[in-house]
C-alpha cells in the first residue's frame, strides 16, 4: 500500500486531496482535511518519505518522513499571489529540495532560518525561523504510519521567534515544547501569536 491509499484508509478518501504546488508545479503535495477538536487543513509533502534520510544512530527508525504545515480554517488555500498565504507553498518546496539536494535529514528540534540574515516570514507572520516538531495538536491523527514495509513519520513545520530559538538552543527542544503546551500553542499556524517567552504581565 502506498502513501495515498494509506492516508485514505486512515482518514477517508473525501479528506485526502493531491495537488501540484502552484508555485513549483514539479512538487506534489497533499491536503488533508481533518475534523479534530478544531477543524484544520494539513499541507504536506507527497513522496519525501521515498527518500531515505541518513539519520543519526539516536534516530534510527525515522529515516522516512513527510513534513507538513497545519493551516487554520481562515487560511486561503487558493491564494497563490498574496505572500501572507503563499509562503507555505514556497517554504515547503524549499525544505524538501534542501533535504534531498544536501542529502541530509530533518528530525524533531531541527531549525531553519527564514533567510540570511533571518527575516520575518511575511507581513503577518513575524517569526524568523522554522522548527520541526513531532505533532502536538494533531498528534493522534498524524501518528506514524506503516507503508510498503517502512515506517513513515510526520513532522510539523512551526514558525518560531528568535528568542524562542535561543531558548531552544540553550534549554533543549523538550523545554520549548513545554513552553508551547503551557501557553496552548502548537503546530497550527497563527498570525496573531506572540513569543511564548513574552511576559503575560502588561504595565500601562
Amino acid at each position: 500500500m502506498s502513501l495515498i491509499p494509506a492516508l485514505e484508509e486512515r482518514f477517508g478518501k473525501h479528506r485526502v486531496r493531491t495537488i501540484s504546488n502552484p508555485l513549483h508545479p514539479e512538487q506534489s503535495l497533499i491536503f488533508l482535511y481533518l475534523e479534530l477538536q478544531v477543524p484544520v487543513t494539513i499541507l504536506m509533502t507527497n513522496g519525501l518519505s521515498d527518500y531515505t534520510m541518513p539519520v543519526l544512530d539516536k534516530w534510527k527508525g525515522r529515516e522516512h518522513t513527510e513534513i507538513f504545515f497545519c493551516l487554520p480554517t481562515y487560511w486561503d488555500l487558493d491564494e497563490f499571489k498574496d505572500p501572507n498565504f503563499s509562503w507555505t507553498y514556497e517554504w515547503i518546496h524549499t525544505l524538501e529540495q534542501f533535504v534531498r539536494e544536501k542529502e541530509t535529514w530533518f528530525g524533531p528540534g531541527h531549525t531553519i532560518p527564514c533567510g540570511n540574515p533571518p527575516a520575518p516570514i511575511s507581513a503577518n507572520m513575524q517569526q524568523e525561523y522554522l522548527i520541526f516538531l513531532d505533532p502536538i495538536f494533531t498528534g493522534d491523527a498524524m501518528r506514524p504510519m506503516e507503508v510498503d514495509g517502512k515506517t513513515i513519520h510526520f513532522l510539523s513545520i512551526v514558525p518560531i521567534f528568535g528568542d524562542e530559538l535561543d531558548y531552544k538552543m540553550g534549554k533543549g527542544t523538550d523545554k520549548i515544547v513545554r513552553k508551547f503546551v503551557q501557553r496552548k500553542i502548537d503546530e497550527r499556524l497563527d498570525d496573531y501569536r506572540y513569543s511564548v517567552l513574552r511576559s503575560r504581565m502588561r504595565f500601562w
